[in-house]
Formats: structure tokens, sequence, C-alpha cells
């Protein structure tokens, strides 16, 4: 596909196989299209590279989450579950997300856990708030270790930002699924590796091999789950769709 901007016009051109159609710059398609190449551009250059919360490095589209913040201040989590630690950015931003509401804990799981970022998280002014599991977090002890820090009748949310092969993450889907509570969501990240095959930092399977297809397949299978997007908290504008390395990740539980 080509596409051709104008901004004296306002008007972009898109060119495919020989088939062109025109697109006005102030329209919700156009902003879309626009903000498909800055996505993939963004991927190219390591964009999400370059952000942290409260210290600590936190590699995600602030859009993705600044919506995900909308989702938990809405479902009121008394735990978050996030599987792949990393920096542990993303831990505290949930940890000062619990705080601000006065609710809430975070448990991080990965299979390894550098020392570096242990100290980091553990010495943290929110660690209070965090506990750390060094494990695999598919793995039936992990699952168990994790049922262990959760009391009866708590809200459970959990994000899904480890290995993001189909099969790792339906694994995971699989497993920490029955902890999510109805109305709640299992959040799988980075589908967009369905959208990027060809581009640098990327393998030829991603397109079936990545997180949409895990999802797509889990709930075709789990009819108490739903793929919902959730709608905007606030909006006085024309666009309706996140721009988001997370297409299709909000998996919501409906019944019991």
């Amino acid at each position: 596909m080509m596409i051709q901007i104008d901004t004296e016009t306002g008007v972009i051109t898109v060119d495919e196989g020989g088939k062109q159609s025109t697109t006005s710059l102030s329209s919700p398609e156009g902003f879309k299209l626009l903000s498909d190449v800055w996505l993939r551009s963004g991927w190219d250059l390591k964009h999400v590279y370059s952000f942290t919360w409260m210290g600590r490095p936190l590699i995600q589209l602030p859009e993705d989450m600044i919506r995900l913040a909308e989702v938990i201040h809405a479902v009121q989590p008394d735990v978050i579950i996030e599987t792949g630690v990393a920096h542990g950015g993303g831990l505290v931003y949930y940890a000062s997300l619990c705080k601000t509401m006065g609710r809430g804990r975070v448990i991080g799981v990965d299979i390894e856990i550098r020392p570096h970022n242990r100290k980091a998280i553990e010495e943290h002014p929110l660690a209070e708030y965090i506990t750390l599991i060094e494990a695999d977090s598919a793995a039936p002890q992990t699952l168990e270790q994790v049922r262990s820090l959760i009391e009866p009748g708590q809200t459970v949310m959990v994000m899904l930002d480890s290995c993001h092969t189909k099969a790792h993450v339906l694994k995971e889907l699989e497993a920490y699924s029955p902890l999510v509570t109805e109305g709640s969501y299992i959040v799988a990240m980075d589908g967009i590796m369905s959208k990027l095959s060809g581009a640098p930092r990327t393998e030829p399977d991603w397109t079936w091999n990545n997180p949409c297809e895990a999802v797509s397949e889990f709930v075709s299978e789990h009819p108490e789950f739903v793929e919902e997007e959730p709608a905007f908290a606030f909006n006085e504008g024309e666009i309706t769709e996140r721009v988001t390395y997370w297409p299709n990740a909000f998996v919501k539980r409906v019944s019991s």
C-alpha cells in the first residue's frame, strides 16, 4: 500500500495495487490511516523505549496506559496481576493507581526478574503495593502461588505482557482467566504484532503467531468471556477507536 499526504488540500491518497482512493485528513478514517503509519514508524524506531513512570522504564504507548487506567478505575480491582515484569514500570504504574484509588495491590510474575530490576522495584516508594513472583507464568505451581495471594470475594484484573507467541498467550489465558472476576478483564497486550510482519524487529510468522490469534481462539472456546472494547470514559471528539499496540486485547468476563 502506498500513501500520499497532501497537507495543502488536506487529502490522503491511498494506492492499493493500482486502485486509488482519497480520504480527508480531517476525518476519522484519515486519522486512522495516519495513526497506523505512526504506529509502524514508532515500532521501527523503538519509540516506546523512551518513557518512564515514577522512575522506572515503562515500555508502552502512553495512550494504551491512559486507556487502561480508565478501565482500571471503572473496574476498581482489588488485585492486578501482570505477567512480564521487565523493568517494573508497569507494576509501579498500577501501584500508583491503587494508591490513588485507595484500594488494590499488584502481583508481578516473570520467569526472570533481573537483580537490578528487583532491587529497584523493592526499593521503590510504592513497593508495599507490589508482590514479585519469579517463575514460569503458566506453570501450575505459579498459579497456586498467585491464588494464595487472592482473598475470597476480591475483584481481579489480569494483564498479559510476557512472551507474546500465540501458544504462550493461549496458555496464560487458560491459566489466569479463572481468576478474573465477572465484569473484569484479562488484557492480552501487543497484538499489533499481527500487523507488523515484514517490519524491522519482526518475524514472518507474526501474521498468525500473535496475541490476537490467541484471544480469538480462547474466546471461541469460552462463552463466559467476550472480546469487548471498553468505551471511552470521556469523549467530545470524533475519534472512537484507540491508537494502540493492543488491538483486540480486552477480554471481559461476562458470566461465571
